[in-house]
């Protein structure tokens, strides 16, 4: 009986010792997202900090939204709300590259409430939404050659193209990308392709394709209100349909001389034409003249 105590007991410190040896601690991280959404009021954005209302502006943009609400909380002045919207509106627009592509301007309006601010956003574009929904996504520039063909065999006029990676020699390989294309297609002798980068063309993550650009951008335009071109029998007009002077039309549209204006009866002499003295001239012998009544 005491020995099988002893076993027991034995059998029970060996027990505890394992489950020491394979007892392990661990943790979970999980990337912060902050609430982009009040729960209570359904189309309304919330934000604590200058990242999260960048983020909820980009969500906007991503969904080609004109208007939205905007819930500040934790900002402690005016001041400090209109200084994050004018910061995180600015870096939209202008560093991030969908914002730069896609956004012609953010306005905002603030309005303090018991606990939050209230905030008006309003964003104009200048892309429709079915250009959005066609930008599509590309790991790096070696992927643009691809993209670009399937492009030209959907005849397509555009292509827009986020980059996940851009390097150093980014912009050689699109230019690589072109060249190659253009001469295999026999499109050498076609109006260049124009190619915009966004937000800048050192680090772009976004690329732009015109493919069927104006054949002569620089072609001159027509004449505008006020203007008119000289031809064969017409004069040259100033801005305010008034004939230009005589020193400033010394020759026409074939090279030769303008004629002269006619000479103005002022021109002779620097004193003003003294009246004629002569008498009035008598009327015509012709016509009956008025006798005098008998006294």
């Amino acid at each position: 009986m005491f020995k099988r105590l002893l076993v027991l007991l034995a059998a029970l410190c060996l027990l505890t010792g394992c489950s020491a040896l394979l007892e392990r601690t661990y943790s979970t991280a999980e990337p912060h997202s902050s609430k982009f959404w009040e729960s209570e009021a359904a189309g309304t954005l919330r934000a604590e900090t200058h990242q999260d209302v960048v983020n909820d502006l980009l969500l906007l943009v991503g969904q080609h939204r004109e208007t939205a609400a905007l819930r500040l909380y934790d900002f402690e002045s005016d001041l400090a709300v209109a200084d994050t919207l004018e910061r995180a509106a600015a870096e939209v627009q202008q560093e991030t590259p969908m914002g730069a592509y896609a956004v012609e301007y953010i306005t905002t309006s603030s309005h303090a409430q018991r606990g939050y601010y209230e905030v008006a956003v309003r964003v104009g574009y200048r892309r429709t939404p079915e250009q959005l929904q066609a930008v599509v996504n590309a790991t790096s520039p070696e992927a643009l050659y691809s993209l670009l063909s399937a492009a030209l065999d959907e005849e397509k006029t555009e292509l827009a193209v986020r980059m996940a990676y851009w390097g150093p020699d980014g912009g050689t390989r699109v230019e690589d990308a072109m060249l190659r294309l253009r001469e295999e297609r026999e499109l050498t002798e076609t109006t260049p392709w124009v190619v915009n980068y966004y937000p800048n063309a050192e680090n772009p993550g976004l690329v732009e394709f015109l493919l069927d650009p104006p054949e002569d951008p620089g072609e001159e335009a027509p004449p505008t209100d006020g203007e008119a071109f000289l031809t064969d029998g017409e004069e040259i007009l100033t801005d305010g349909g008034m004939p230009l002077p005589e020193s400033a039309s010394e020759t026409g549209k074939d090279g030769g001389e303008a004629s002269d204006p006619p000479e103005s009866p002022s021109e002779d002499a620097g004193a003003p034409e003294e009246p004629s003295q002569d008498p009035p001239e008598e009327a015509s012998s012709g016509a009956p003249q008025a006798e005098e009544p008998e006294t």
